[in-house]
């Protein structure tokens, strides 16, 4: 297993999920716990109003919510309420955007809702197999997480009966 690479702006700007949390080609399945405006601070120190997105994924920042991406949630969530969002899925990709006078990553929400997974509990069928494959390296959590929802506390009890 190859040791994972940390982006230096997650080092500069740690609070708040970006583009450098993913991987190219990589996808990130989210549930919105709320939405809110808040005052955020900038790497420069300026203060701004943002709408800023919470998750239900506890080892997930915020995300501070573009217009963009605003407006792509409205669409697939058929609704402009924020209130109305708690509960829903996204699924968050790195888009290549002009910003600035030069082409940057940035995150954006694909256009549909993502499908319902299952939920990896230790009384799902698949779980001594999942637990298995993590043990015997045929598989790894990431991989398991794109055909599974796996809770914090679960990944936990999996990698510990995996003893990895």
């Amino acid at each position: 297993m190859s040791k994972k690479k940390t982006h230096w702006k997650k080092l500069s700007n740690p609070n708040y999920l970006g583009a450098y949390a993913l991987t190219p080609g990589e996808d990130m399945i989210l549930t919105i716990d709320t939405a809110k405006n808040e005052e955020v601070v900038g790497n420069n120190g300026k203060k701004e109003e943002c709408l800023v997105l919470y998750f239900k994924e506890k080892d997930i920042q915020p995300m501070i919510l573009n217009v963009t991406n605003a407006k792509m949630i409205e669409k697939i969530h058929e609704t402009p309420y924020i209130e109305d969002w708690s509960g829903s899925r996204i699924q968050l990709y790195i888009a290549q955007v002009n910003a600035f006078g030069e082409t940057v990553d940035a995150l954006r929400i694909r256009p549909q809702a993502p499908k319902d997974k299952p939920e990896l509990t230790p009384d799902h069928p698949k779980w001594g197999g999942a637990v298995e494959n993590l043990a015997n390296g045929s598989v790894d959590i990431k991989k398991l997480k794109k055909h599974f929802i796996l809770t914090a506390e679960y990944e936990d009890i999996l990698l510990e009966e995996a003893e990895l």
